[in-house]
């Protein structure tokens, strides 16, 4: 728990860092996540980091079914899910519209620091339901949302035309998660962010590189934007 918290907040604070360095036009810009532009993509962000104090305010699972993983299980990539996602971001960044920059970092503050209260209340093995009816540990679920900070960070740095500002932290508990915290083979010569890159779909995993992982029997973890 303490690495993955350590992740969180390493994360938060710099993507809040970054959003105060931020002017209006900013906010417009397209992303490679359509059809979000910078403001949505951050209101989907903001939304994901305050999710689980609400989680840890309802009653307990028995027992937790799901880990970081199994989370990121094909039917939370189906077309209904993904449409629901798209839709509750826009209509969250419209309820923004016109607010300002410094007001909207504020807000991505509050709502990280408040989870990790949250966390810090409870213990590590706590069980929470996610919103997809899985039953996860507290610390197998802000793994995910480490994982939803940083990769919709990455695209947040490419729209904005900067480089990216992953943590060290955070890249490593993402990296971890994908690999299953086994090596990748040397030849393919991928540093922590092509890897998470070519994971996520951002950039392609071409045939011999795939042939690579295969000799390696080292299947990735795979998902969507």
């Amino acid at each position: 728990m303490n690495r993955v918290r350590d992740a969180f907040r390493a994360e938060c604070d710099r993507l809040g860092q970054v959003l105060r360095t931020l002017d209006g036009p900013d906010l417009e810009r397209p992303t490679d996540c359509p059809p979000w532009t910078v403001a949505e993509l951050m209101a989907h962000v903001r939304t994901g980091a305050a999710r689980l104090a609400d989680m840890l305010a309802a009653p307990a699972p028995t027992q937790a079914r799901v880990d970081a993983a199994g989370y990121f299980g094909a039917a939370k990539f189906t077309p209904p899910v993904d449409a629901a996602r798209i839709d509750a971001a826009r209509a969250e960044a419209g309820r923004a519209a016109g607010v300002d920059v410094s007001t909207l970092a504020a807000e991505f503050d509050r709502a990280w620091r408040a989870t990790l209260d949250a966390v810090d209340a409870h213990p590590a093995d706590r069980v929470v339901r996610t919103r997809h009816g899985d039953a996860m540990t507290v610390t197998e679920f802000l793994r995910t949302r480490v994982v939803e900070v940083g990769v919709h960070g990455l695209d947040l740095a490419a729209a904005l035309g900067r480089p990216p500002w992953l943590t060290a932290t955070a890249g490593q508990v993402i990296a971890d998660l994908l690999t299953g915290g086994r090596p990748l083979p040397a030849e393919l010569g991928w540093d922590r962010l092509t890897l998470i890159a070519k994971a996520t779909g951002r950039t392609p995993i071409d045939p011999a590189e795939q042939a690579t992982l295969t000799r390696a029997a080292l299947p990735l973890l795979s998902f969507g934007r």
